[in-house]
């Protein structure tokens, strides 16, 4: 039976628009999963470390897959690596830096109304209700949808987030895959 589940996706590195096609790419090609809907992408400010560059694309997915939670998850941080993301080591000494640049970042935000805590995943991800960046897009998507643990919706986190964070639609041809080029032919 399928399951639905719900993806962040961002990225601030290199070619944000193409990393962020590609991973939409990548995920639909996973067996026995397609993408069902896709949010705006939206360009926002880095959020936990001052020195951090941006802004980042941003946005969510739904998708409708056979494949389990944790499964799932693995093959989200394989896509990461294939495009050249590096985490860093899991368990590093007090202090280790959590945010960073990256060429994309795929995080499973719900997986129907799962509620898990292992040392592989926690859903639903335990913070996107601090982030304006996900919220944003998962309301386009689901905005009834009802936080399995907090029993909230997602248009009330959205409403009663306290965060001045900038997060704002990203320009199409910002996004659109050879967009100049259309744009140079028509003129």
């Amino acid at each position: 039976m399928p399951q639905r589940a719900f993806i962040g996706i961002g990225t601030n590195l290199g070619d944000k628009a193409a990393n962020y096609r590609e991973a939409i790419a990548r995920i639909a090609g996973l067996p026995e999963t397609r993408v069902l809907r896709q949010s705006s992408v939206y360009e926002t400010d880095p959020v936990g470390a001052p020195d951090l560059k941006g802004p980042f694309f941003n946005g969510v997915i739904e998708i409708e897959t056979e494949i389990p939670a944790e499964a799932l998850m693995r093959r989200l941080l394989a896509i990461e690596r294939s495009m050249g993301r590096k985490r860093p080591p899991r368990r590093k000494p007090a202090g280790r830096i959590r945010h960073q640049a990256r060429v994309i970042d795929l995080d499973l935000l719900f997986f129907n109304k799962e509620l898990r805590a292992t040392p592989a995943l926690t859903l639903p991800h335990p913070r996107l209700h601090e982030r304006r960046f996900v919220l944003a897009p998962m309301v386009e998507l689901a905005p009834a949808f009802i936080h399995p643990k907090l029993n909230v919706t997602i248009s009330d986190l959205l409403v009663n987030l306290k965060s001045s964070q900038r997060v704002t639609l990203a320009r199409a041809d910002l996004i659109r895959a050879n967009a100049s080029r259309r744009e140079a032919a028509s003129r």
